[in-house]
């Protein structure tokens, strides 16, 4: 038989010696490190260190790494409070994007943690459940809502991992935006001078968003409005 998931194991049982610490302070420990030193930096032992314990002392609260990762994902996902619905999908399902780009900006380490992680927690639970109810009243079936959902989450992740690499290597660079963007101009002339790649060098020369101080925004706007118009397009025409 498996063994329960950590969501249904109590956090303290009534045997033993009073633990030193919570389930909440361990997550909120490992949080902290990740958001300061990558997801990478955190493991049992660099948990236990923050506690001034050894890495055996953690496994008292949680089984795993990955246990640990799940409790983390949980955390976050309820930082913030879900904004309401409206009843308007196509704004309700902005809103859900916006609300999960601000906690992937927040925590980068999210956007790796949640591809193709299941979501069981009951802050993940919660945030599901909201983005499935903003499709009420919709001709689709379960299975249809949730591709909308998975495929909504999945471009806001893909596009906040690209601003996050692109900003960490301007920080990385010592550059400002419009240092960073001369370097990359200077190099576009000489690829497009190749001749060899005569549509990029029309996006590069002709284009509008990568040159502005708010790309970010604009671009992240512009592809979630693709996404809302695809989920319009298969809607049935009345």
């Amino acid at each position: 038989m498996n063994e329960p998931l950590i969501w249904e194991r109590p956090e303290r049982g009534n045997r033993g010696p009073r633990r030193a610490h919570s389930r909440d302070q361990i997550t909120a420990t490992a949080v902290a490190i990740a958001d300061a030193e990558g997801i990478e930096a955190v493991s049992m032992r660099r948990v236990a260190q923050a506690f001034g314990t050894g890495a055996a002392s953690l496994y008292r609260y949680v089984n795993s790494k990955d246990e640990l990762y799940d409790l983390m994902l949980d955390a976050v996902l309820g930082e913030e409070r879900l904004t309401p619905h409206t009843g308007n999908w196509r704004h309700d399902l902005r809103e859900i994007a916006h609300h999960t780009r601000r906690m992937i900006r927040r925590h980068p380490w999210t956007a790796t943690l949640t591809a193709g992680r299941p979501i069981l927690g009951p802050n993940s639970l919660r945030s599901l459940e909201h983005a499935l109810s903003a499709l009420d009243g919709l001709p689709m079936d379960p299975d249809q809502k949730m591709i909308v959902v998975d495929t909504l989450l999945a471009y806001v992740r893909g596009h906040t991992m690209t601003e996050v690499a692109e900003s960490e290597a301007m920080r990385r660079s010592g550059l400002d935006f419009a240092q960073y963007i001369q370097g990359q101009a200077r190099y576009g002339r000489i690829v497009a001078e190749s001749g060899l790649y005569p549509r990029l060098t029309q996006y590069w020369m002709e284009a509008t968003v990568p040159h502005s101080p708010d790309r970010e925004e604009q671009s992240f706007e512009r592809g979630l409005a693709h996404v809302i118009d695809g989920v319009a397009a298969r809607l049935p025409q009345s």
